[in-house]
């Protein structure tokens, strides 16, 4: 019985210093796997969006709260010479396979979808994930605020064949960034143009 105890209180103690341990490494890789996503998996789907801004986003990125909401989102600022041409930010809405995130951009003069990137899904590769090619993305290059529906809703966005649930993620994903986009757009001016006089 007293061996029994012996090795209960070393499994214990074994476990929790694992526990500790795993938890003090999330907590140091933390602020690494957000740079690391920033830089290799929204840093090109910006640069996909605006492929003519020269300033670098990532580092000039800023978190708006969504008004109504406790939510925070990322925006990132597209700027040429120093004026800003628009900005980018990801939402999400769910597909066939988990949500899908997308990277949209938005233009202020004139205001229109200046376009939009895929950034992660676990889509049906194939099928589902055409999602992220051209044929379907470049529909979204340059549109009017309005029309964002697939044209089975009334809409002008042509869904990929076979892959209706992932064409209606996106499209709900592109909606939900231009709520956002409308309700903050005032504010995306203001603090990109103060954060430009510092």
């Amino acid at each position: 019985m007293r061996e029994m105890l012996k090795m209960i209180v070393v499994l214990s103690l074994i476990c929790g210093l694992a526990g500790l341990s795993l938890a003090s490494l999330k907590k140091f890789t933390a602020p690494h796997i957000v740079e690391q996503e920033l830089t290799f998996v929204q840093g090109p789907a910006i640069a996909a969006v605006f492929p003519t801004f020269n300033n670098d986003p990532v580092k000039e990125r800023h978190v708006f709260t969504i008004p109504d909401t406790d939510q925070e989102i990322t925006v990132f600022p597209a700027k040429k010479d120093d004026k800003l041409l628009g900005v980018a930010f990801e939402t999400k809405s769910r597909g066939y396979g988990g949500q899908i995130g997308v990277m949209v951009g938005f233009t202020f003069d004139p205001g229109t979808v200046q376009g939009i990137g895929v950034t992660t899904m676990k889509e049906t590769p194939g099928i589902g994930a055409r999602v992220a090619k051209h044929g379907f993305t470049g529909q979204f290059r340059g549109h009017e605020l309005t029309n964002l529906e697939l044209r089975s809703q009334g809409g002008d966005i042509d869904a990929v064949s076979g892959a209706t649930i992932s064409s209606t993620a996106s499209v709900m994903a592109v909606k939900k960034a231009l709520s956002i986009y409308t309700a903050l757009k005032d504010d995306f001016r203001r603090v990109f143009a103060e954060a430009a006089q510092q």
